[in-house]
């Protein structure tokens, strides 16, 4: 049994490591910090953790208190992390950072993107990026993990493979996705209210979204990234354009077949013929495919569906955390979403 820390666990993506943590066998929450809300029972703040967590209280962060988790998970802003995990790498067994301070490889591309310097080099270059399915090998054993984007996640899994095995051009590549609410964070803000979202759909972040780089980084291509804000809880929908490499040779069946082969073995991704639905994955792990290629305009579009809170956050970080203690991948993860 593994004793799990999570700092930030008063957060939406806090409280989703606490769920899934919750049906882990081998996996028992010690401490679990939300400074902003130090003193309260979890159950208040989050009823739906009642029964699982009846008399945890959200604690304030002590470093020695972190110090004696096995596993710790940071749900924290990006620079409280970057400040953080120095104090925690190989005093830990494992150290789970789901914010984006270790993520890319590229220090220099910090102020650009996330308005900070970036100044732990040693952190950052051992940091395994947390995407089993593409970075399994390097994740075992791993000391520090940097969990991928939401985003990132739903559209590198869509065209990492393709890019690869050379079915698609890696330049000029379209990323359209569009996100529920709670990637915004639990924190009220005017863009995040009811009255903002409901019946409304908007794109924001033009051109300049902090995760383009990201997506760059793990699928290798040229990415215009453009988000949206969807009127729901949960979920991400990706919709990539690229154009084929050899059109002569493309059809909606070989790009299938290409997605297919790539993901034969993966518990959590399914490719389909139909095209994806976010709530199909809601609240489970799984990252559901389609493809077409449309020979009138000659563009390839693959699809993905995720969960932002889960595959794209705490689910993904469990379930890179899983492969780096060499446990099995799917302990406290489901596949199976919720429905209605």
């Amino acid at each position: 049994m593994h004793k799990i820390g999570i700092l930030g666990a008063s957060g939406f993506v806090g409280a989703e490591l606490l769920r899934l943590c919750a049906d882990h066998p081998e996996f028992e929450v010690g401490y679990a910090t939300g400074d902003s809300q130090a003193g309260t029972l979890a159950s208040t703040l989050y009823p739906s953790l009642t029964t699982a967590y009846p008399n945890l209280v959200f604690d304030e962060f002590n470093l020695d208190k972190a110090l004696k988790c096995d596993v710790v998970f940071l749900a924290l802003p990006h620079e409280a992390s970057l400040q953080l995990v120095p104090q925690l790498v190989d005093k830990v067994r494992l150290v789970v950072d789901c914010s984006a301070a270790f993520r890319l490889k590229d220090a220099s591309l910090y102020p650009k993107w996330y308005g900070f310097d970036h100044d732990r080099p040693t952190e950052l270059k051992r940091a395994v990026y947390g995407l089993p399915e593409l970075y399994r090998q390097e994740l075992v054993d791993a000391k520090l993990i940097a969990v991928p984007g939401c985003y990132v996640t739903a559209a590198s899994l869509a065209l990492a493979p393709l890019v690869k095995a050379n079915v698609i051009s890696p330049a000029g590549v379209i990323v359209d996705a569009a996100s529920g609410v709670s990637g915004a964070g639990r924190a009220l803000k005017n863009g995040n209210s009811f009255c903002t979202v409901d019946e409304d759909f908007t794109a924001y972040g033009l051109l300049d979204h902090r995760h383009t780089p990201e997506i760059e980084q793990v699928t290798g291509a040229q990415i215009l990234f453009t988000p949206h804000l969807a009127p729901m809880n949960r979920g991400i929908l990706a919709t990539c354009y690229a154009r084929p490499v050899d059109a002569s040779s493309t059809t909606t069946a070989s790009v299938l077949a290409a997605l297919s082969r790539a993901y034969r073995s993966e518990p959590f991704i399914a490719v389909r013929p139909a095209s994806p639905s976010t709530k199909a994955t809601l609240g489970s792990n799984s990252v559901h495919l389609s493809a077409r290629y449309d020979e009138r305009t000659g563009y390839v579009v693959v699809l993905s569906a995720i969960d932002n809170l889960t595959k794209g956050a705490a689910g993904g970080a469990v379930q890179a955390a899983n492969v780096a203690l060499q446990i099995e991948e799917s302990y406290g993860l489901t596949k199976v979403g919720l429905f209605p």
